[in-house]
């Protein structure tokens, strides 16, 4: 099986290694896609995803998503509405992250990057949170375990921050930069590969080749043995780099950490060509817990972008 070297075991190499074996180990018998590999591809789930948002006032706004899936429960909250006159960024979380939970100990990268921040950013700030993250974690790790259910879960994501960005364009006329961390980060590049209807991405931790993640990265002990015993069906349907690359705007600028053992630096780096590249000298739990970096690599993005497109 394919594997990238990293070179010595550092800590940041280190960090990623014990993460994903206790996660592994948490995970007991629902790791990911430990009990069907059967899913339909991104394209026809977003298609057929259908929901409704109900506007940009600040505050909590939960949903509900008709889906390939079913029924599936999203939200999104406003935290910042500058108005006119000031771009949005839209935030996606990690994996297992409640972007809504703001207690001190909790694990929430919206909260380190965006609302822990010592000054606000001058922009309309909102998360989102997908499907099967309101609840508890077990709740989340038994509906992941369906490779269909993952795919519909970032399908949502994707459908939701298209509304999102329609009536940021029609409500306040300014312009929209997607962001997010590892899962989120996925769910920006797809929302590229699919719409490129905001006007700049901002994927931290993430890239194209998403089935990578689980059939040949340290984070494969999170998956089930249906997912490392059919590895190129989990790259057929995770997998989105022809896609992604079809897009030419020179519209996205990605974060890596050089460290990382899941999104996998010599990998991922090949799904943006030539595009420069953030580069931490960090793992993926490292630059995760880096959340200055992170918000230093958002705001310099967003930088000469006054949001207002009238």
């Amino acid at each position: 099986m394919e594997r990238w070297d990293c070179g010595k075991v550092n800590r940041h190499v280190f960090l990623d290694r014990v993460t994903a074996l206790i996660g592994s180990l948490m995970a007991g018998k629902d790791r990911f896609f430990s009990r069907s590999v059967q899913s339909g591809g991104f394209s026809h789930n977003i298609q057929n995803v259908d929901l409704r948002i109900s506007g940009l006032r600040e505050g909590q706004h939960e949903l509900k998503a008709v889906s390939p899936e079913g029924d599936l429960k999203a939200a999104y909250y406003v935290a910042q509405l500058r108005g006119r006159g000031y771009p949005t960024i839209i935030y996606h979380h990690g994996s297992g992250e409640d972007p809504f939970d703001f207690r001190w100990f909790a694990k929430n990268t919206f909260k380190g990057i965006f609302m822990d921040a010592e000054e606000p950013p001058e922009a309309n700030i909102i998360a989102v949170r997908a499907p099967f993250h309101g609840s508890s974690l077990r709740e989340y790790m038994q509906n992941i375990s369906y490779l269909s259910r993952f795919v519909a879960m970032l399908s949502v994501s994707v459908v939701l921050i298209d509304k999102l960005i329609a009536a940021i364009k029609e409500e306040m006329d300014t312009a929209a930069a997607v962001s997010g961390i590892s899962l989120g980060g996925w769910v920006a590049n797809l929302h590229r590969s699919y719409f490129n209807t905001a006007d700049l991405y901002i994927p931290l931790l993430a890239g194209a080749a998403l089935g990578e993640l689980f059939v040949c990265s340290g984070y494969r002990k999170m998956a089930g043995r249906p997912a490392l015993a059919n590895p190129d069906k989990i790259r057929e349907v995770l997998n989105f780099e022809e896609e992604f690359r079809r897009i030419e705007d020179d519209n996205v600028f990605p974060l890596l950490g050089r460290y990382d053992q899941f999104i996998q630096y010599p990998r991922q780096k090949v799904c943006y060509g030539e595009r420069k590249i953030n580069l931490l000298e960090k793992g993926h739990v490292t630059s995760a817990m880096d959340t200055s970096s992170l918000r230093d690599h958002i705001l310099s993005c967003m930088r000469g972008f006054d949001g207002d497109e009238g």
